[in-house]
C-alpha cells in the first residue's frame, strides 16, 4: 500500500484498518474511526450543499471541540480551508481575522455567540453562522441533513486545508496557509521523534487555533492514535485525565504546567502510562521545570516550533533532561527533528554564522507553509528561493548541534504560549491622548515566562495613570496582550536612524535571568 499523501487518504486508511476502534473522545462522547469518517463525509456534503468550492474558507470561533477537527478534515476532502480563530482576541481583532480569511461560514461556540451577534454587521463575507454545542447547537442538524459524500477533490500537495493565524510585526495577524504536504510531513516527523503509533493515547489540551492543538491532533490522527480532547485546559482536570485515560503523550505549555504542579496531590497520581510530556511555546522557568520533572520524571521533552512550519522543528530529548552532566542543555531547544534542517544566519547578509555566534534561525523542511494568505510580499520576505524559512528568532548553535533560542529578531514576546508582537500593542497605545511615544518590551514573569511592559513618554502637560492605560488597552486588545506594567521616561533610546533600542530597554529587567525563548 502506498503511503497516504493527504489527510483524506489517512482518514480512509484508519477507517479501513480500525473501523471499530475509538478515534476521539470528548467529555462523555466518543467516536470510532468509522463514525468519524462518516461525520467528516457529512460535513463535506454540507459544505458543498452550502455552495462552497475549492479555495473557499470557513472559520471556527470556539473553545476546543471535535467539530473543529471534523471541519479541518472535511476541508481537506472538499478543497476548502478552515481558518481557526484565536478566541482570546478582542472583538476588533476577531473581526479582522474573519474578514481577512474571507470565510463564508462561521462556526461559533456558545461562549462567543453574543460577541459574534454584536460583530455580525462587520463580517461582510459571512453568509451563515452555525452554533456548535450547547442548548442551541445547530452543527449536528447541519451534519444530519446530508448523506455522507465520499467524493474527494483532487488536491495538490501544496494546497492549503487549514489556516492558522500568527501575530504580525505590522500589528495585524497573518494567515499561515498550512498544506497537505506540510501537515503530512509534520505528522510523520513528530511521530518518528516522539514514538507516536496506533497504540498511543494522546491528550490534546492546547487550543486548536494553535499548532499545539490542531497540528498535534493531526499528528496523532496521522498515526491512528486515539485522541482525548480537552475543551479548556483546567490544571486539575488535565492531571486527572492523564491518570484515568492512561495517556501516553501530551503537549503542555509552561504556564499550565506551573499551575498543574501546585494542584494538591498532583504528585500522588499514577502516570506510569505516560511516555512523553512535551512542553514549549514559551519560556520554561527553571523552578517550574524542576517541579514538573519531580512529578513527571523520565518523560519530559522540550519542543521548539512555529506556525509557519506546521509546528515542531526541534526537540530536546528526555535523555538530556535526565543527565546532570549536560544540565546546561536545559536552556536549549535541542536538535532538529527528523526531516528538518536548521541553521543560524546573519540576518542582514543571510550567510551562515560560525558555531556559537548569534544570528537568525532559519529552518527548511517539507513542513513549511504554503505562504501567508493574501500577502505575497510577506511570504517572499519569509521564505527564500531555496526553501529556507526565516524564523525571525535569534539564537546560536553549539558545537554539538544544539540550538539555543536567545531572543526575538523581531521583538516578539512569548507569554504563556501566546505570541505577542509589540507593534500590535504600540499601535493601540499611541492613540491615547496622553502618550507622545511608547515602546513595548517583554520582561520576566515567574508564571508566564515573560509579559508585556509599556515604556511611555508622556505628552507635554500630561500625566500617565496606569489604571487608565490598562482600561484603554483592555477595550482594544485581548487581555493577554495588555501590558502588565507601565513605566514613564523622558525619552526612548534610539539609534542614529531613529530605531528604538529595545535591547537597552529590556536589559535592566533581564539582569540575572537566563533568557530562554522556546
Amino acid at each position: 500500500m502506498s503511503k497516504p499523501t493527504d489527510f483524506t487518504a489517512i482518514l480512509a486508511q484508519w477507517e479501513a484498518e480500525r473501523p471499530d476502534t475509538v478515534a476521539i473522545t470528548f467529555g462523555a462522547s466518543r467516536w470510532t474511526w468509522a463514525e468519524l469518517a462518516t461525520r467528516v463525509r457529512r460535513n463535506a456534503a454540507a459544505q458543498r450543499a452550502a455552495g462552497l468550492v475549492p479555495g473557499d474558507r470557513v472559520a471556527v470561533l470556539d473553545l476546543n471541540h471535535p467539530a473543529c477537527l471534523e471541519l479541518t478534515l472535511a476541508c481537506a476532502q472538499v478543497g476548502t480551508a478552515n481558518a481557526v480563530v484565536n478566541f482570546r482576541l478582542a472583538p476588533p481583532e476577531i473581526a479582522y481575522v474573519i474578514n481577512d480569511s474571507r470565510a463564508r461560514i462561521l462556526f461559533v461556540g456558545p461562549e462567543f455567540a453574543g460577541a459574534v451577534a454584536q460583530l455580525r454587521d462587520k463580517l461582510p463575507t459571512i453568509e451563515r453562522v452555525i452554533r456548535i454545542g450547547g442548548p442551541d447547537d445547530e452543527y449536528e442538524a447541519w451534519l444530519a441533513a446530508q448523506e455522507p459524500d465520499a467524493a474527494v477533490h483532487p488536491s495538490k500537495p501544496e494546497d492549503c486545508f487549514v489556516q492558522l493565524y500568527t501575530s504580525g510585526t505590522t500589528g495585524f495577524p497573518k494567515g499561515a496557509m498550512l498544506t497537505h504536504r506540510g501537515m503530512v510531513a509534520h505528522a510523520h516527523n513528530v511521530a518518528v521523534d516522539q514514538s507516536i503509533g496506533p497504540d498511543a493515547i494522546v491528550q490534546v489540551a492546547m487550543p486548536l487555533f494553535h499548532v499545539g492543538g490542531t497540528s498535534y491532533s493531526l499528528a496523532a490522527l496521522g498515526q491512528g492514535a486515539r485522541i482525548h480532547m480537552v475543551r479548556m485546559p483546567d490544571p486539575a482536570a488535565v492531571l486527572e485525565m492523564l491518570e484515568r485515560e492512561k495517556v501516553t503523550h501530551t503537549f503542555l505549555v509552561p504556564a499550565l504546567l506551573a499551575m498543574m504542579v501546585k494542584v494538591p496531590g498532583a504528585g500522588d497520581r499514577d502516570y506510569s502510562a505516560l511516555k512523553t510530556l512535551s512542553y514549549g511555546a514559551s519560556p520554561m522557568p527553571l523552578p517550574v521545570m524542576r517541579a514538573t520533572h519531580e512529578i513527571f520524571p523520565g518523560v519530559m521533552q522540550q519542543v521548539y516550533g512555529m506556525t509557519e512550519q506546521c509546528g515542531v522543528v526541534s526537540v530536546l530529548p528526555t535523555a538530556d533532561h535526565e543527565d546532570p552532566a549536560v544540565a546546561h542543555r536545559l536552556v536549549s531547544a535541542g536538535k532538529a527533528i527528523h526531516g528538518v534542517e536548521i541553521k543560524v544566519c546573519d540576518p542582514v547578509t543571510g550567510e551562515p554564522v560560525a558555531v556559537g555566534e548569534p544570528g537568525e534561525i532559519w529552518v527548511r523542511s517539507e513542513q513549511v507553509m504554503g505562504g501567508y494568505w493574501g500577502k505575497p510580499e510577506s511570504t517572499a520576505a519569509a521564505i527564500t528561493e531555496d526553501g529556507w524559512l526565516r524564523s525571525g528568532d535569534g539564537g546560536h548553535m553549539d558545537a554539538d548541534g544544539y540550538l539555543y533560542v536567545t531572543d526575538r529578531i523581531k521583538d516578539m514576546i512569548i507569554s504563556g504560549g501566546e505570541n505577542i508582537y509589540p507593534a500590535e500593542i504600540e499601535r493601540v497605545m499611541v492613540e491615547h491622548p496622553s502618550i507622545e511615544d511608547v515602546a513595548v518590551i517583554g520582561v520576566p514573569d515567574e508564571k508566564w515566562g515573560e509579559v508585556p511592559k509599556a515604556v511611555i513618554v508622556a505628552r507635554p502637560g500630561h500625566t500617565i495613570d496606569s489604571a487608565q492605560m490598562m482600561a484603554w488597552c483592555r477595550e482594544r486588545l485581548a487581555s493577554f496582550k495588555c501590558p502588565k506594567s507601565f513605566d514613564v521616561i523622558d525619552a526612548l533610546p534610539r539609534n542614529p536612524t531613529g530605531k528604538v533600542l529595545k535591547k537597552d530597554l529590556r536589559k535592566p529587567y533581564w539582569e540575572g535571568h537566563t533568557r530562554q525563548v522556546a
